[in-house]
């Protein structure tokens, strides 16, 4: 076995926030169980992308970095990624394979576990000693823990915001990394899917995903003509304005800025939430947060189990209140 491999995913030339997320979860794998990794990159036209993959911070604990290319990958299919990871996998022996959860992984990833007489664990949102592998059900009213049995690779796909990729904090990459290419045996006949155009869950304008901050209402925030008051502390924050589920179902913000189980799962450096009792449904989609401030006047509203500061109080004092303080600190 040659350790952990982590498959990253690109979009528009780059690489996705997901899997520098699923490179920190392969670092977690890592101090565990005490193996190297590696990390491989699949398309037709790969060498520029790998250089800055090299370059990256958080490459550094990265030993290789394999560069899976053949003209037919340049567009994605399930049939060309998964026959080309198989041949190569089959070949290194990894002992685990790690993915970013994303709709093209939960499209090839099953099969080409299966491929390899394996199953995937998919939506992985935290890695303990054993190692277990935790992953919740019943939209995160419970949680299964799951350990590979077997010979052959662990295959496990990383949940978005799980894992914090701070690769701010991070030194720089190594140049003693390797990088090399692999080039895979494929027929145009061995590809049954013509590619389509990539699946987006919806147009959208903003992506909470990406966002360092997060002013988040629910329904607290009691009526539509109030969402302009939680805007103006996004505003000083430098935050992007999000909602619960009821808001969002209300009508009072657009369903892509919705936060939960049924909607974005985000992990930003601040969580600040206005009015939202804290409901599972919710948490599942934002307690990977770095840091979060909930504002209630239910001093046993849930949100508080996870906030990192609470605030007991009525949101239309105290929100002026922090929008009046931002606004002179920005003066100073």
């Amino acid at each position: 076995m040659s350790g952990i491999w982590v498959v990253l995913e690109t979009r528009e030339g780059s690489v996705s926030r997901m899997s520098w997320e699923a490179v920190a979860a392969a670092l977690q794998l890592s101090a565990i169980v005490g193996l190297p990794i590696s990390a491989a990159v699949i398309g037709a036209q790969t060498e520029l992308l790998a250089a800055e993959l090299a370059a990256n911070p958080i490459t550094q604990a990265v030993n290789k970095l394999i560069r899976i290319e053949h003209p037919l990958l340049g567009e994605y299919t399930a049939d060309g990624f998964s026959l080309s990871m198989e041949l190569f996998f089959a070949t290194e022996k990894p002992s685990y394979i790690l993915f970013p959860h994303s709709y093209q992984v939960r499209d090839y990833a099953p099969a080409l576990a299966a491929r390899m007489g394996q199953a995937l664990i998919g939506d992985v949102i935290a890695i303990d000693d054993g190692p277990v592998f935790t992953r919740q059900l019943l939209q995160g009213r419970l949680n299964g823990h799951y350990r590979h049995s077997g010979d052959g690779p662990c295959f496990l796909s990383v949940q978005a915001g799980a894992f914090a990729a701070q690769t701010e904090q991070a030194q720089p990459a190594s140049s003693a990394t390797e990088v090399t290419l692999f080039t895979p045996t494929l027929t145009p006949e061995k590809i049954r899917t013509k590619p389509g155009t990539p699946f987006r869950a919806a147009a959208q304008s903003v992506d909470l995903s990406a966002a360092q901050r997060i002013v988040s209402v629910g329904r607290g925030i009691k009526d539509a003509e109030h969402i302009p008051l939680a805007q103006q502390l996004a505003t000083a924050l430098g935050a992007e304005l999000a909602g619960s589920r009821p808001v969002c179902d209300q009508g009072w913000l657009p369903a892509e800025r919705q936060v939960g189980s049924s909607g974005n799962t985000v992990a930003p450096k601040l969580y600040l939430a206005l009015g939202i009792s804290g409901a599972i449904q919710h948490l599942v989609g934002m307690k990977g947060s770095q840091c979060i401030v909930a504002i209630n006047q239910d001093a046993d509203a849930p949100i508080f189990e996870v906030a990192d500061y609470g605030i007991v109080g009525d949101l239309f004092e105290v929100v002026p209140a922090l929008i009046e303080a931002l606004n002179a600190a920005k003066q100073l």
